[in-house]
């Protein structure tokens, strides 16, 4: 088969925009030192917009493709079982991932000094804040992909159209913004100069190129793997958003205000993908 350059193109481009949005919003550290509603509410609609991007732009596609190749039962009635397994290897590479990020715990148990439990607190904080960064740079891998493979698949099923890949670049970007922003006024709080702060912020998105070349590129050379890739995306996702968007929003004092925020995401991302589908 001849290799198709236009979807890796396309997929570059696309990434590319997502990368500039998540400078854009980690240049937000240059404005001034946001007060956390601010964050929680931004991070929430984060939440929201990718929970339905992981359905409506990853998991939807995914399960009518599985449906349509004809390789799972005649009616396609075991599509669930590509796009099941596929969800949950995201999941798992994201508890990984998350799981060899080494914990700085204070060694002698308690710390007895006033000076030594704000150091305490501090540390955890930071922690928080570079798995905050971690998980944003290892969540882009898969939304990069995401995109990628959106791009690549183009034309595969009805439900896989341009429109459906540039809604997903959309998405993607539109809550890589205050994702940008979640990692690089954290870091500024955490003591960090504005520009380095900006500098982290930024680079957590700069995956995301990369991951969608591979994923057009993968795409174009083995669509039968696509239910599992795309839904490996939306596992990542939905993990990331399960496991560090929620906790990180509902500890601080506006946990409702994030949680409207992931409503109202979830909401326009659901708009845009019905309308501009």
């Amino acid at each position: 088969a001849k290799m198709d350059w236009e979807p890796v193109l396309h997929a570059l481009l696309g990434t590319l925009f997502t990368w500039g949005l998540t400078a854009l919003g980690a240049a937000l550290v240059f404005v001034g030192v946001f007060d956390r509603r601010w964050l929680d509410g931004s991070l929430g609609f984060a939440a929201g917009v990718m929970l339905a991007a992981s359905f409506w732009s990853l998991l939807a596609p995914a399960i009518e493709l599985a449906q349509t190749s004809g390789s799972y039962g005649k009616e396609g009635e075991y599509a669930f079982v590509p796009v099941a397994v596929g969800f949950l290897l995201g999941g798992a590479f994201v508890f990984l991932a998350e799981h060899f990020i080494p914990a700085h715990w204070n060694p002698t148990g308690q710390a007895s000094s006033k000076k030594a439990k704000q150091k305490l607190a501090e540390e955890q904080s930071w922690r928080r804040t570079l798995l905050l960064a971690l998980a944003v740079t290892i969540h882009n891998i898969p939304e990069g992909l995401a995109v990628g493979v959106a791009f690549g698949s183009i034309g595969s099923t009805p439900a896989a159209t341009f429109a459906s890949a540039r809604n997903l670049a959309i998405a993607i970007g539109l809550q890589n913004f205050p994702e940008g922003m979640a990692v690089s006024v954290p870091l500024r709080r955490a003591g960090l100069s504005t520009s380095r702060a900006f500098m982290y912020g930024q680079l957590s998105g700069c995956v995301e190129p990369i991951a969608g070349v591979l994923g057009a590129v993968l795409v174009t050379l083995a669509t039968p793997l696509l239910p599992y890739v795309l839904s490996f995306a939306a596992g990542a996702m939905v993990c990331v958003v399960l496991d560090d968007i929620v906790p990180e929003t509902s500890q601080g004092p506006h946990s409702r205000l994030a949680s409207w925020g992931a409503m109202i995401g979830f909401v326009v991302m659901m708009a845009l993908d019905v309308g501009l589908g």
